[in-house]
């Protein structure tokens, strides 16, 4: 990684109302998953920032809940406009900081939070913000303060699909962003004080989740909580949270099916459903993890995967034609690996990649992009999110067959079809899943995303997102 733009990068801090808050205690080191080099700390964040912090939001809430929504709405225009001033910087953070290839980092951790906060922003306008019923005015009200917790996979991406529509509803925040990938929050908050945002109305601490995430999850004086991350932490910050009976979204893990049928331009499903397996190294929530093939195609499917799975290139994420970088951290890298020992050991065929390091890249968080071929669809690569380059072929018999693949993990998140329109379309119907695209269309920031099953609930983007940072008050007249 080049030292000058190490030298570049943002320097975290809690930020309480309105400002940087200097600090001398314990911290945590901000590692690059490329190099092992350390390039930031930032505070090992205590429950007494989280109250500072709290107490700052709440003070902050009357006045920006007063606010003309079309007002907020401005200020989330120019929060927009302050991101994609400093988009390349946001990039380069981000890829620093969780070894995104910097390709990826312009257009998935740079762009895509510039357009979602433009897409959200436009909701306003046409929003009910109250409507008539009968003898019934209908007010849709800010909930209150807000606690947003977010991963370290998008991490720019999921600090602004929780707390622009948050902002827009009228709700002050508190955000505790991903310890492994920190710094994008600090530029945030820093582009929202310049767009007008008042002071306390955006607040981030930060800190690991069993700290400072369940000190917000707890916190009495938090009305709301929303989380993107693994089932098992949106478990435990539920668990938490009901103790003040508080909101709870949670967008979390997936085991998602591309079903490809028999009348789908073969070449095409697998060039899309190989893509979404390992953009991003694979740390993709909703990555078409299982591809599901008619059992008369999966040895011409597995040789077109193999085929195209040439054309992609780990290393250096500084590098303009990497399109994979390492993973965000050592830890994951071990996790994922061990993951691919377990396919190995319960008789998956490796059609490429393993557990071991890529060749000429012996230092770093890398592994090998994997593909296994013949997967038993109740075996562990099968059913348990890898969060990790590992795709998982899967045969089936017929349409039925292949529904209840699909539909056979505890997740229910994302999912894709390749078919004759009308055929993909009957498909799509019967998966238990909060998204399913077919035919590889286009994502829509407008359309709601989020899980059924155990993977989560609530949903975010669009009016949906907008509606879970509401209170609905009915009055009589």
């Amino acid at each position: 990684m080049n030292s000058n733009r190490e030298r570049s990068l943002p320097a975290p801090a809690h930020w309480i109302d309105g400002r940087a808050i200097p600090f001398d205690g314990p911290v945590i080191e901000v590692v690059n998953p490329a190099t092992g080099a350390v390039i930031a700390t930032v505070p090992e964040g205590t429950a007494g920032d989280v109250d500072r912090a709290v107490v700052a939001a709440t003070a902050a809430f009357p006045a920006w809940a007063a606010t003309n929504p079309a007002e907020r709405a401005a200020v989330m225009r120019s929060i927009a406009a302050g991101l994609k001033a400093r988009s390349e910087e946001i990039a380069v953070a981000i890829s620093t900081e969780m070894g995104a290839p910097i390709s990826l980092a312009r257009w998935g951790q740079a762009a895509m939070p510039i357009m979602s906060t433009e897409a959200i922003a436009s909701v306003e306008s046409d929003f009910p913000w109250s409507e008539e019923i009968a003898n019934s005015l209908i007010l849709r009200e800010p909930i209150g303060v807000v606690a947003a917790i977010t991963p370290w996979n998008f991490p720019l991406q999921q600090v602004v699909t929780k707390v622009v529509p948050a902002l827009l509803a009228g709700n002050t925040v508190v955000l505790k962003p991903s310890e492994l990938a920190p710094l994008s929050a600090r530029i945030f908050a820093e582009v929202a004080a310049e767009a007008g945002l008042p002071a306390g109305v955006f607040n981030v601490v930060h800190g690991t989740g069993p700290v400072v995430g369940e000190a917000l999850a707890g916190h009495p004086a938090v009305d709301m909580v929303s989380l993107t991350g693994s089932t098992s932490a949106g478990k435990r910050v539920a668990a938490v949270a009901s103790g003040t009976v508080k909101r709870v979204a949670l967008e979390l893990g997936g085991k998602s099916a591309a079903v490809i049928l028999p009348d789908a331009d073969l070449k095409d499903a697998v060039t899309r459903g190989l893509a979404s397996a390992w953009t991003n190294s694979g740390q993709v929530c909703g990555a078409y993890t299982r591809m599901l093939v008619p059992a008369e195609l999966h040895d011409q499917v597995v040789d077109l995967l193999r085929e195209a799975a040439g054309e992609y290139t780990t290393g250096d994420p500084t590098d303009e034609n990497t399109r994979l970088g390492p993973l965000a951290s050592e830890a994951q890298r071990t996790r994922v690996a061990a993951y691919i020992e377990r396919g190995v050991a319960d008789g998956a065929t490796l059609v490429v990649g393993g557990p071991l390091r890529p060749v000429g890249l012996s230092t770093g968080a890398y592994v090998k992009p994997t593909i296994f071929a013949n997967v038993e669809p109740d075996s562990v690569i099968a059913q348990e999110e890898i969060f990790g380059p590992v795709l998982a072929v899967i045969p089936y018999t017929d349409d039925d067959h292949a529904v209840r693949i699909a539909n056979s993990t505890i997740y229910g998140l994302n999912g894709a079809v390749f078919g004759e329109t009308e055929h993909a379309l009957a498909i799509a119907k019967r998966m238990r899943t909060g998204q399913v695209d077919i035919n590889g269309g286009q994502f829509n920031p407008l359309a709601p995303f989020g899980g059924y099953k155990q993977s989560g609930n609530g949903r975010e983007y669009g009016r949906f997102g907008l509606e879970e940072f509401l209170e609905t008050k009915a009055i009589q007249r």
